[in-house]
């Protein structure tokens, strides 16, 4: 388990992230979202030992990250891995070989394998989208109890996306890992991560279960005979509202089967759920703070 206790840090005299609280459960894979510039990155940079937090403590199973033994169980892929400019795939696995010496050469030519990826030709020859391939494979390889991936599917294709997920579920499945995962594609995240939290004004604003938090908002489209007052929905718990004429689409925070009997008390004509997902959550919540305006 991950904990994330009272964390603050600043950077250039700004502070990125004010008293943050966060676990992260063993076997869970968990989705990191924000605004840019909100400090997913940071966060991700603290958790994984390359910054020292300026206050509170992060816990690796009970031992702080700072300790070499605790760090020895995560793996962090940023968004822009360093290489140099000789540097191929092979002599890649080999190098983190050295500080993983647990590492699966099996795993690791499995999966270039399936990304279609040569080895021995030198990285910077590789697209964006083929050089994350290359590390999501150097990832699974090396088969880190805590997996820490920063924007992940940029520059992915459809194909090594969907490839990357089932990649990540079996990493889950197979060896218990535990996954954060940042990333602006919050579409794709819903595929696949369990739990989520929003980072807003410096801050975790929003965490826990994703599909129990979606599922707490509901959309509808309703239209009516005549015009009417957007204040026949004051006494309802509104999150975003869209009014066309004798037509609105309204989000609503509760139970969707409670809205729906409320909404048609109003006496609408036409009264039908729309589905909503994630992405609409996150905009929905930040817009609500105040970030998104």
């Amino acid at each position: 388990m991950i904990e994330i206790k009272g964390v603050s840090h600043s950077l250039g005299g700004r502070k990125i992230l004010n008293n943050i609280d966060l676990v992260l459960q063993e076997g869970s894979v968990m989705g990191l979202v924000g605004i840019n510039g909100a400090g997913k990155t940071t966060l991700l940079r603290l958790i994984s030992g390359v910054y020292r937090a300026d206050e509170g403590e992060i816990l690796i199973d009970g031992e702080s990250v700072m300790h070499e033994s605790a760090r020895e169980k995560l793996f962090f892929l940023p968004d822009d891995p360093y290489f140099t400019s000789h540097t191929t795939g092979k002599n890649l696995y080999e190098m983190y070989n050295v500080f993983y010496p647990g590492m699966d050469r099996e795993v690791f030519h499995r999966y270039m394998d399936v990304f279609k990826l040569d080895g021995s030709k030198p990285i910077r020859n590789f697209s964006k989208g083929m050089k994350r391939q290359l590390f999501i494979a150097l990832a699974l390889a090396i088969k880190p109890k805590y997996l820490l991936l920063d924007e992940a599917f940029d520059g992915l294709d459809p194909l090594a996306r969907l490839s990357f997920k089932n990649a990540i579920n079996e990493a889950v499945e197979e060896n218990g890992t535990s996954v954060i995962i940042s990333s602006h594609s919050l579409r794709e995240l819903e595929d696949f991560c369990d739990s989520y939290a929003l980072i807003d004004k410096s801050t975790v604003s929003s965490s826990g279960d994703l599909a129990q938090r979606v599922n707490s908002f509901c959309k509808f489209q309703l239209a009516f005979l005549e015009e009417f007052d957007e204040r026949i929905f004051d006494d309802l718990p509104v999150v975003a509202i869209e009014k066309s004429g004798r037509f609105v689409r309204i989000v609503l925070e509760g139970e969707s089967e409670k809205m729906q009997s409320a909404l048609e008390a109003l006496s609408p004509v036409i009264v039908e759920q729309m589905k909503m997902d994630f992405e609409e959550m996150f905009i929905h919540e930040v817009e609500e703070r105040g970030q998104g305006k």
